[in-house]
């Protein structure tokens, strides 16, 4: 994507601030239920400001605009913004954050006006605060979506695809037991309901997938659950049959765009909890994820009225029952088959047929390959598939028609994976079809040994992601390496494959949830020299129950499973740096990712003989 003139639509939008009495107008990225992915229908950002990174805000004054992200994308916010524009580069010393920039605009007593859908109530009590402290008037909920407006009528439309049920027999658990479980915790809490506004928790609670969000099998709607009822606000016409006689039974259907007027009736109306109904306490309040949005949060009578913690749903849906697990080991087969068939066929292409492939085409390649497998969905994000100097771009996105020829000679990373109907995918690995140098070696080994490290580490029972994520960094630490990403993120069950509230890595939320026997996370430790290369190898594990000589204070210590099944790459493993646990480890994988994968390969003969060098003993 080119830059874009955005003097004209900055121009109506600032006529717009002006009709609404507002000096700063905040333009977040995020859709009303805090996607990380988002439906074109909801990309103001990109079209306000030019900029398409998936993350970033834009704000503007009636006289300048800004546009804050992160080091992900500082190259291709410069090259995308135009004179418009100012790029705050969050992360850099003396760099404000977007917050700090809309308080600065805001002195004087000037007004600050954002929609309401789009920030989270806890975000929006900050940026307030922030904004009084400079001198500012208030922060606006500004009902009407400025942009929208601008954007008139060439704004593509909400999607309305088709949603879907999603058996038994990959759910493992019926929606009616799971609402009953959540009703359970909610009135331990003592709380009249839960409103539910993020897609991936409504589609698992319900048993029902969709695709209004690309790469993620989710549909545009909202849920409120209650001791009595279930409700869900959804665009009926979007249900299949099987879905409506699912739901027919146990759960209201109501409009989409009814939620807000419907939740402020039901506040003022909240029927006491089971244990409340006979002790006389005050009134219960609603339960609300403080992922929701500010508009919700109001039309719930506001803070005082709205009790805010981390969702229940999200928790429950965190830990993956039996049958979940078994087809996340199930689909990893399958998935792994493809890119053991995808990676022999590639480098066939480059060195043998010494044909020129660049990294879209090869990308393309392998979702073909991906399609043929049994249960195939889609792809669970945009593959990176990346050659020399671009796998050094942590969130690297080939574009087509714009993107670089895979050099044989040079390091390839790719990160990709695949929706299943019994699982979602999401492996990284890094090869080299000629021969790599020292330094390439010896990076991909110590990576190798964090990965290895992490996946046999052993821990009690409350232990975080926190806590474990050193593992996977010793060894880069000890030469002075270090790589500036998480080292691991939750991944749903046919669902979106970055899933909360669990992770491995540094961020503070990450100390706040233990890792629990069901936990599905990947182990993806890196490292990347600019301009040269960058390696990050991933496996998905799960947490398991592991038997110890001795169990202190009681606890039981838990453990990883691996599920991703694809050789690691023989060239560039340094042998030397090994030590014997290590080599035992790698033998017993490959030797297993030979005995699974193998029958799936079709007799390609290929494919067959890549995985067997790529399996020797070591």
């Amino acid at each position: 994507m080119g830059k874009v003139n955005t003097t004209e639509r900055l121009a109506r939008l600032r006529e717009l601030m002006k009709q609404h009495k507002l000096d700063v107008y905040i333009v977040p990225s995020e859709d009303s239920h805090q996607s990380e992915y988002i439906a074109p229908v909801d990309m103001r950002r990109v079209f306000i400001s030019g900029f398409s990174g998936s993350a970033g805000t834009a704000v503007v004054t009636l006289e300048k605009a800004s546009l804050a992200t992160d080091g992900r994308y500082f190259n291709q916010a410069e090259k995308q913004l135009d004179e418009n524009w100012t790029l705050l580069k969050q992360g850099l010393q003396d760099v404000p954050t977007w917050q700090e920039w809309t308080a600065e605009q805001s002195e004087g007593g000037k007004t600050v006006g954002v929609d309401p859908t789009l920030i989270t109530a806890p975000d929006s009590r900050k940026l307030s605060e922030k904004i009084k402290k400079k001198g500012g008037g208030e922060l606006k909920a500004v009902k009407e979506n400025l942009v929208d407006n601008v954007w008139g009528k060439d704004k593509p439309d909400r999607p309305s695809e088709k949603v879907q049920l999603l058996g038994l027999e990959n759910a493992g658990k019926s929606s009616k037991e799971k609402i009953e479980e959540l009703r359970k915790e909610l009135d331990k809490k003592k709380c009249a309901g839960l409103v539910i506004s993020m897609l991936d928790e409504i589609a698992w609670l319900f048993n029902l997938r969709g695709s209004d969000i690309p790469y993620n099998p989710v549909f545009f709607s909202y849920a409120v659950i209650t001791s009595e009822d279930a409700t869900l606000y959804i665009d009926e016409t979007k249900l299949t049959q099987d879905a409506k006689s699912h739901l027919a039974d146990f759960v209201a259907i109501k409009p989409y765009d009814s939620i807000f007027s419907e939740i402020e009736a039901l506040s003022t109306s909240a029927p006491p909890t089971k244990s409340d109904s006979k002790s006389g306490s005050p009134k219960p309040k609603f339960l609300l994820s403080t992922k929701a949005s500010w508009a919700l949060s109001k039309s719930l009578g506001g803070e005082e009225k709205v009790e805010e913690a981390r969702s229940p749903v999200g928790d429950a849906k965190a830990i993956k029952n039996e049958t979940e697990m078994e087809g996340m080991r199930q689909c990893h087969i399958r998935d792994g088959a493809a890119l053991i068939e995808y990676f022999a066929w590639l480098e066939e292409q480059l060195n043998s047929k010494k044909i020129e492939l660049d990294e879209v085409v090869a990308a393309d390649k392998l979702e073909e390959i991906r399609k043929r497998k049994d249960k195939f969905v889609g792809l669970s994000f945009p593959t990176i598939s990346s050659t020399g100097a671009n796998a050094a771009v942590i969130h690297y996105q080939p574009e087509r028609g714009n993107c670089s020829v895979i050099d044989p000679k040079a390091i390839y990373l790719c990160d990709s994976g695949a929706q299943f109907l019994d699982g979602t995918t999401d492996t990284t690995r890094t090869l080299h079809f000629g021969t790599p140098t020292d330094m390439e070696r010896k990076s991909y080994t110590l990576v190798l040994k964090g990965n290895i490290a992490l996946e046999l580490a052993k821990f009690p029972k409350g232990t975080t992601g926190f806590a474990l994520d050193t593992l996977a960094r010793q060894y880069l630490w000890a030469q002075g390496l270090d790589y500036r990403h998480g080292t691991g993120h939750g991944v749903g069950s046919y669902l979106n494959v970055h899933e909360g509230p669990i992770g491995i890595g540094t961020r503070v939320q990450y100390s706040e949830v233990a890792l629990s026997v069901g936990n599905v996370i990947s182990d993806e430790p890196g490292y990347y020299e600019d301009g040269n290369f960058g390696i990050r190898i991933e496996n998905v594990v799960m947490v398991k129950e592991i038997q110890t000589e001795h169990k202190f204070g009681d606890k039981p210590f838990l453990g990883f499973e691996h599920v991703t099944l694809v050789p690691m790459c023989r060239k560039l493993v340094d042998e030397t740096l090994l030590d014997e646990r290590e080599k035992k480890w790698l033998n017993a994988y490959h030797q297993e990712v030979k005995e699974k994968t193998a029958g799936l390969l079709g007799g390609n003969e290929t494919s067959l003989q890549w995985l067997e060098r790529e399996t020797q003993l070591y």
